[in-house]
């Protein structure tokens, strides 16, 4: 692929706002110059193009290969292999970087090439189980390709974990909520499901979870039964539903549309929670009815969204 037809590629942000509540995602298809494939949110690249020179640095974390300098800005460089368990690759690996944003923060990652852009259901898109495991942990979906060959989706946030440490949660003051007021909270990503629990437990929230969409919404609807068959009100047993965006089976959109239109969870507030920041990704989420959106992961930020979410 040329690098002009990547970029057109990368382009079109209106055309992919228009998947939102579509249940379908555009993953962006590259190796590491192995037999495996991978894949990553088209929406997380902001650009692809031959590596640049890279500044080596002392005490760089594992897997952090340097610093470059882009459009003025200073960017960490990681090559995405150093974090997998793969024997040799190949000799021209690392020649071609994308740069791709998460939670507001800019990245390059070295890989072998790239190669298309495909659009996929999230019905198609499973949870990995047991396979892959010697890849500890850092593939968090996998789906299939026509001629059956499987893509790996990488969990890019345990990576950045693993590079640079967790975010450190400081001292959060409790929301002013009644006991039994609870959170549902849905994410695939292990890190974000630990940090949020972190952050609830220090407002003081009970929660329950969920790590896929499909999951969350058949727990849902059967809290919503429950509620109804008791006479119930639901808000009394769901305070708040606290989405991710991007999940195997049913994504956030979809999951979002789904509990705005069940009138039972009238009055229950939706708040997205997702590593994809950028305003596109905000107006794909008001599209599908979100209360508020917020970008992975500043837990100050999402505290301050839920108190007030919660008190009302």
């Amino acid at each position: 692929m040329e690098l002009a037809e990547r970029k057109n590629l990368l382009d079109g942000v209106d055309a992919r706002t228009r998947l939102a509540g579509s249940n379908k995602m555009e993953i962006l298809l590259f190796s590491l110059g192995t037999r495996e494939t991978f894949g990553i949110n088209v929406f997380k690249v902001r650009e692809v193009g031959r590596t640049p020179p890279i500044t080596k640095t002392p005490n760089m974390p594992r897997g952090v290969e340097g610093l470059i300098s882009l459009r003025g800005n200073v960017i960490p460089v990681l090559s995405l292999i150093a974090f997998l368990e793969h024997g040799e690759h190949h000799d021209e690996y690392g020649r071609t970087m994308m740069v791709a944003e998460y939670s507001k923060r800019t990245l390059g990652f070295l890989v072998h090439e790239v190669d298309r852009i495909i659009r996929v259901d999230w019905e198609k898109v499973r949870a990995p189980e047991n396979v892959l495991s010697t890849n500890q942990g850092l593939i968090t979906a996998v789906t299939e390709l026509d001629n059956g060959k499987l893509v790996s989706i990488l969990d890019v946030e345990q990576i950045l974990a693993n590079a640079f440490g967790e975010a450190i949660i400081v001292d959060i003051p409790p929301a002013n909520v009644d006991q039994d007021a609870s959170i549902f909270f849905v994410d695939d990503s292990v890190v974000a499901r630990r940090k949020i629990t972190e952050v609830l437990d220090k407002l003081g929230v009970r929660h329950k979870h969920a790590t896929n969409g499909a999951e969350a919404w058949s727990r849902l609807q059967a809290l919503a039964a429950h509620a109804e068959q008791s006479r119930n009100a639901l808000r009394d047993e769901v305070r708040l539903i606290l989405v991710d965006a991007e999940m195997p089976e049913m994504d956030g959109y979809v999951l979002t549309r789904n509990i705005k239109a069940d009138a039972r969870f009238s009055g229950i507030p939706v708040v997205m929670h997702s590593s994809l920041s950028s305003q596109a990704n905000h107006a794909m989420g008001k599209a599908v009815g979100v209360d508020s959106y917020v970008a992975k992961f500043d837990a100050e930020v999402l505290a301050d969204t839920l108190r007030p979410l919660l008190e009302r």
